[in-house]
């Protein structure tokens, strides 16, 4: 599938049990694939300000969310590119934008607050997206809070293309070790699910879709994983041993 730098939808979340999952998949049969990756670690590293006034400003609520990450799928070698994800949500829709550096230079990137991509040259979209990022770094001073991983299964459907769900499994985290290269272990949460169902469109579900929540009586809620992290973990002063990312 192409890569995308901008993306524009709702993103709306279930929090579901295993048995669940399993009756969702059967049911959904053919209708949707799964994607090229097959079952793969997602590693988010998250950016905060030095006193976390970003994730609490988000857990507030409000009509307006803001977040920064850098992201991996998978365990990253060093030309392995890595995504700088600019994410706000304003008014239920979320907007994201993202550029890719090589995994190499992290390190330089963080230790220098500047957010530049060195190695080819850039469109006039991937320049505006670089100045965006840079812009809240330099407002925010932002600086790698926690690393935060699960296995995730995406589908799709190939004649639309603004809806995909994705099913994310054994949410774990760390912050004692954010070095993304060190592999995607982490300590797992305490939760009373198994399984984070995101359905992303800009519209109405394609109605054997809305078919088959209904018949599940599955009911959408509100989840942040990082919210959740920070709120049980973190905030609590259980992970207070932070090294800089390599």
């Amino acid at each position: 599938m192409a890569l995308k730098r901008v993306f524009e939808r709702r993103e709306m979340k279930y929090l579901l049990s295993m048995a669940d999952y399993l009756a969702l998949r059967r049911l959904m049969g053919s209708h949707m694939q799964e994607d090229e990756y097959g079952r793969t670690a997602i590693m988010s590293l998250y950016f905060d300000t030095p006193d976390y006034q970003m994730i609490q400003s988000s857990m507030a609520g409000g009509d307006y969310k803001e977040k920064f990450r850098l992201r991996s799928y998978g365990t990253p070698g060093p030309e392995q590119p890595i995504f700088l994800e600019l994410k706000k949500k304003i008014d239920r829709v979320v907007y994201k934008r993202r550029i890719s550096i090589p995994y190499r230079t992290i390190h330089q990137v963080i230790a220098s607050g500047q957010i530049r991509v060195m190695d080819r040259p850039l469109t006039a979209n991937e320049a505006q997206i670089q100045r965006e990022i840079q812009w809240v770094f330099d407002r925010y001073q932002l600086e790698p809070k926690v690393l935060i991983v699960y296995d995730r299964i995406a589908l799709f459907r190939a004649d639309d293309a603004e809806f995909r769900v994705t099913f994310d499994f054994d949410v774990r985290y760390r912050t004692d070790d954010m070095t993304m290269a060190d592999g995607s272990f982490g300590q797992p949460i305490t939760a009373d699910f198994d399984v984070i169902m995101e359905v992303k469109s800009m519209g109405a579900y394609p109605i054997w879709f809305s078919d088959i929540v209904n018949k599940l009586h599955l009911v959408r809620g509100r989840f942040s994983k990082y919210g959740y992290i920070y709120e049980r973990y973190i905030s609590q002063g259980e992970t207070n041993n932070v090294t800089e990312p390599v």
